[in-house]
């Protein structure tokens, strides 16, 4: 579901956030653009499959039923009292008065006369590859064999359906897109002026008969403007350029039939634009800046809003205004500051009213607008409601890759809207890259956050190099004891990998008054082993089984008990302090006094029964920043305490498979339609 202003896109490298973008932009060519490799590496086998089912005497609609396709089904909602629903109206094909909806299906298929040129295939006899022959003859005939089938469905009767044409498609919808390759970052001398070349596709919009009438009054002011210049060139310019031309009449030419012979330069509008008007930075002295002289985001600032005018100004030019028009941007981020990146989604909806308003005659731009991107800035700006997350999914075949899209305004929906909003403003404060993480370490307090560099560099020293930390993308955030089981609902949407670092803080409680004299119960830190129970609501939220806002407390000793399948929850894992000799009560409450009892020797710790005590007692004299710089930079050789080393390892590790794979679902031979988009 795409929100009514701008949809933000995010998701690790090579998620399908691209693929999502292209594939519009390949309907949008009228399929010229796509090509074999558009196909999934799973779709790709059934050209093999059908060729083989075609040599087998299978009938030409059976085979032609196993080809592949590519295809979009997009549903739309419409108001169902409107007078005039516009192009939409082709799409709808339903009896129901109640419903509101219309579904458009577009799918890339072959067509069944072309079913002889694309599998009747001989390889050469002599090929080394015959495999490889057939699919290089796939690639090159593809154009011709496979075309765009446009449809209409039912959305009460699914085997109800109708088929119509690209200029219903084109009606009803008008695509964009932005790319992130904008080729801003030139530096030499002879560099393509991109945006000053805008400004011919600008010219071309606005002299359409279907253009608004102030712009097309400007274009014809351009064209008379040119006209006059081309008129003063032929009378001064072309009259001096006849002297170049040779002396013929040494020939015989020209004869008495003969023509003479003159120059005449004829100026194109659309060309002066496109190769010899640029857009330069104005200055006093009259010596103007190229446009490569500016900074890389402001040129990409400029290059986008000038691309928004641009398809606003087709949009408008169009004789029957499509139901929808998307726009993709891709990683507007692009050599953009921080700060503009964060009011970038803001500036865009403003800068939608501000073009609007150049036609106070007509409706409002109807646009909405897909952002694809890999900037926390430009993620945490926009509402989880806008948010819409890519996840590679576990293939079900070998070799054959899969995105997951997770749509936030569902999947986070069971979350209080205070946790929300707490989730939302932390992002953001914190600049927070959860959505681009491979796996990620919740920490609870500066002196972790300071030391998880070294402790993952400590635990590659023991790990495979294929599962070394250093080789993924591992995102560390400090969120505190108090609020770490806030996030426990958003990792497990995200799927991500996450290890929940924190400490056990053992309290036992004493006898004391309230100011009012009243007898109450206040518990102060002790000893693991002589603790009641625990402080720490991240531990206490882990363990509930009531989903209590205040969850039952549980003593320390019996947490030093949980096994590690106890202590992991789907991509999640808790780690707090244990004894770092198995079978004792010898634990720490805290990282520094486990950094005490993993390294005894360096902190000359005496290893008796009163080692947890005396441990306890060095931490309460070592500053947390200090100690954190201290061992993360100038100590070498030291351990880190058991519980995070075996953490560690286990963030290290591949994430888990899916407990229970998907059913394959076999095609279906009744109908193309049926086949889902690679």
């Amino acid at each position: 579901m795409l929100e009514d202003t701008a949809t933000v896109v995010v998701g690790r490298n090579n998620s399908g956030k691209t693929s999502l973008t292209d594939v519009f932009r390949c309907f949008g060519s009228g399929g010229s653009s796509f090509r074999l490799q558009d196909f999934s590496a799973a779709g790709r086998t059934k050209f093999a499959a059908a060729r083989k089912a075609r040599l087998a005497g299978t009938a030409p609609q059976d085979v032609l039923a196993m080809l592949p396709t590519i295809a979009i089904t997009i549903t739309m909602s419409y108001d169902k009292a409107a007078h005039d629903i516009g192009p939409m109206s082709s799409f709808m094909i339903d009896l129901d008065a109640n419903s509101d909806i219309a579904i458009a299906h577009f799918i890339y298929a072959p067509r069944l006369s072309a079913l002889s040129s694309l599998l009747d295939f001989e390889a050469d006899a002599e090929a080394f590859e015959p495999e490889v022959e057939f699919y290089r003859h796939i690639k090159e005939i593809l154009g011709s064999a496979y075309e765009i089938e446009v449809w209409a469905l039912d959305p009460t009767t699914p085997s109800n359906r109708r088929r119509l044409n690209m200029n219903h498609l084109n009606a009803l919808m008008k695509w964009d897109l932005v790319r992130a390759q904008r080729t801003l970052d030139h530096s030499g001398h002879g560099d393509a002026d991109v945006i000053g070349s805008l400004l011919g596709n600008l010219y071309k919009t606005a002299k359409a008969p279907t253009a608004a009438v102030a712009d097309q009054l400007l274009a014809a002011q351009l064209k008379s403007s040119v006209e006059g210049i081309e008129r003063g060139v032929q009378e001064d310019f072309d009259a001096v350029l006849a002297g170049l031309l040779p002396a013929m009449d040494v020939l015989g030419f020209p004869g008495p039939n003969d023509t003479t012979l003159r120059p005449e330069t004829v100026l194109n509008v659309e060309a002066l634009l496109n190769d010899h008007t640029k857009v330069v930075y104005a200055s006093n002295d009259g010596v103007h800046l190229p446009e490569g002289y500016n900074g890389l985001g402001t040129r990409n600032l400029i290059y986008m809003l000038l691309q928004l005018q641009s398809f606003h100004k087709e949009y408008r030019a169009r004789e029957t205004r499509p139901n929808t028009h998307l726009i993709f941007i891709e990683e507007p981020e692009a050599h953009l500051h921080p700060q503009m990146q964060e009011v970038f989604i803001a500036q865009l909806q403003k800068a939608v009213a501000k073009l609007s308003e150049g036609y106070p005659d007509e409706p409002a731009w109807k646009v909405q607008f897909v952002i694809t991107t890999h900037s926390p800035h430009v993620a945490n700006a926009a509402t989880f409601e806008a948010v819409r997350y890519f996840l590679n999914a576990d293939p079900v075949v070998a070799g054959a890759r899969e995105t997951k899209v997770k749509d936030f305004k569902k999947g986070m929906a069971t979350i209080p809207d205070p946790d929300k909003d707490f989730l939302h403003q932390y992002m953001t404060l914190t600049k927070c890259d959860l959505y681009f993480a491979d796996k990620a370490i919740m920490v609870e307090g500066t002196t972790e956050r300071i030391l998880v560099p070294k402790l993952c560099d400590l635990a590659d020293l023991k790990l495979p190099i294929e599962h070394k930390l250093a080789r993924q993308y591992v995102t560390t955030m400090e969120v505190g004891g108090a609020y770490a089981h806030l996030f426990y609902p958003l990792i497990d949407f995200l799927e991500l990998k996450t290890l929940v670092i924190t400490d056990i803080d053992s309290v036992i409680g004493v006898a004391a008054k309230t100011k009012t004299g009243k007898d109450t119960t206040k518990y102060k830190k002790c000893l693991v082993v002589d603790g009641e129970r625990t402080s720490n609501s991240a531990i206490r939220h882990w363990f509930d089984t009531t989903s209590s806002p205040n969850p039952p407390h549980i003593k320390p000793l019996d947490l030093l008990a949980k096994t590690d399948e106890e202590k992991t929850s789907g991509v999640r894992r808790l780690a707090y302090q244990i004894p770092e000799v198995k079978g004792t009560d010898v634990c720490a409450r805290s990282f520094e006094d486990a950094l005490v009892l993993a390294n005894p020797k360096r902190f000359e710790l005496e290893e008796d029964e009163s080692m947890a005590s005396d441990a306890w007692e060095m931490a309460k004299d070592m500053g947390k920043a200090d100690t954190a710089l201290q061992f993360a930079i100038r100590e070498k050789d030291w351990v880190a305490p058991r519980y995070i080393r075996e953490g560690l390892a286990w963030l290290a590790e591949p994430p888990p498979p899916p407990s229970e794979l998907p059913p394959v679902q076999p095609p279906d031979t009744d109908s193309k339609a049926s086949e889902a988009a690679s």
